[in-house]
């Protein structure tokens, strides 16, 4: 491999790692505004908490999936991501039924 390749091969795992590093600074960002503004005004949030955790776990299950996707491929999933990621399904589908038991009874 000439030094051109390399460094290209370089730059490239450098910028992969940057973009998960963007991602997880991007969704903690993204919680730590959520949960502010939930401390702030839960009074005139509390009407619109059903439709904000709809949104948020389409879009956290959206982000998730296009994520999963694009990095398998790069290469295969490990096992373990692949147990990560259908357990949080798991978790979003069990939030799902929750929610929507909780809407029908009342």
């Amino acid at each position: 491999m000439d030094m051109r390749t390399a460094h290209r091969a370089a730059r490239a795992v450098m910028s992969r790692a940057l973009a998960k590093a963007a991602g997880l600074a991007s969704g903690l960002g993204a919680i730590l505004l959520g949960a502010g503004l939930a401390l702030l005004a839960p009074d005139a949030l509390r009407a619109q908490a059903v439709p904000i955790l709809i949104v948020g776990a389409a879009v956290h299950g959206v982000g998730m999936t296009v994520q999963h996707r694009l990095e398998s491929q790069d290469r295969p999933a490990a096992a373990w991501e692949r147990a990560l990621f259908w357990a949080c399904w798991i978790g979003l589908g069990g939030l799902a039924a929750w929610l929507g038991a909780r809407l029908l009874a009342s």
